[in-house]
């Protein structure tokens, strides 16, 4: 009579192990991007003085729910919005344009569904009223002119007491005074903080209806479908002047202070 030794199960390959490691790392990762929250960088200077390019803002992808932008690719897979809550004016927001465009851009959210704006010698103005504007203090708008022009820094305040810091760097700004823009439902209507170099929702390409200057980088109206999400906070931000080799020079590159810091 032969007795034979009880097979053992076959342990799994060590590459099989890592390759089962990396796919529920991606799958928490796209899920944490995909439904809760998502880093973006500022490329621009369209919203200083509030964000400043360098800056990296979290963005919050559950606070006004969820539509088919939320998710990499913007894959069709349902239409609007599940589990929708609406922007509060004021909100600074990710979106993406009208036209299936897949590009990002960060603005504020000024004008809700049926309002009327307009900007009047550089003064917003909301429902026929001008927002309060307070003057602040004269600053450089480009160092790399000169002489260096100066703009002014304002602090603006909505109907509903949020305040901010808007830059005006030019005394008459092709944008400075518009038509009155009626805002479509299921849309809202964007300005960014610096207020001259901004191409936002006052402007639209060549023959879009609503009274736009035309831009064919412009904004337009933007859907409420098209809002990725509500950006809270800065929680790093590097000026530019140290390159991804140049470690030595990384400390004095970031902007300490702006960390961690929570957006008005």
């Amino acid at each position: 009579m032969t007795v034979e030794a009880p097979t053992l199960p076959k342990q799994p390959s060590l590459a099989f192990e890592v390759l089962r490691t990396l796919f529920w790392a991606f799958m928490i990762v796209l899920f944490v991007r995909s439904l809760l929250w998502q880093p973006f960088n500022i490329p621009s200077g369209s919203m200083m003085e509030t964000l400043l390019p360098g800056d990296y803002v979290m963005v919050s992808k559950y606070a006004y729910g969820y539509s088919r932008h939320s998710f990499p690719l913007a894959l069709p897979l349902f239409e609007g919005r599940v589990l929708a809550a609406e922007p509060k004016r004021g909100d600074i927001v990710v979106f993406r344009r009208q036209g299936g465009d897949t590009t990002d851009f960060i603005k504020r959210v000024i004008g809700l569904p049926g309002d009327r704006i307009q900007m009047k010698k550089g003064v917003l103005h909301i429902n026929g009223r001008a927002v309060l504007l307070d003057p602040l203090d004269k600053t450089s708008v480009d160092p790399t002119v000169r002489p260096t022009p100066e703009g002014r820094r304002y602090r603006e305040t909505l109907p509903e007491g949020r305040s901010y810091v808007v830059l005006d760097k030019y005394e008459v700004g092709r944008a400075d005074n518009t038509a009155e823009f009626v805002v479509p439902e299921g849309h809202y209507f964007m300005l960014g903080d610096n207020r001259d170099d901004s191409t936002d929702s006052r402007f639209a390409p060549k023959d879009t209806p609503g009274g736009f200057i035309p831009d064919e980088h412009g904004l337009g109206f933007i859907p409420f479908e098209n809002i990725v999400g509500r950006a809270d906070s800065i929680f790093f931000s590097a000026d530019g002047t140290a390159g991804l080799l140049d470690f030595w020079n990384w400390p004095g590159a970031v902007r300490w202070g702006r960390i961690f810091r929570g957006l008005p």
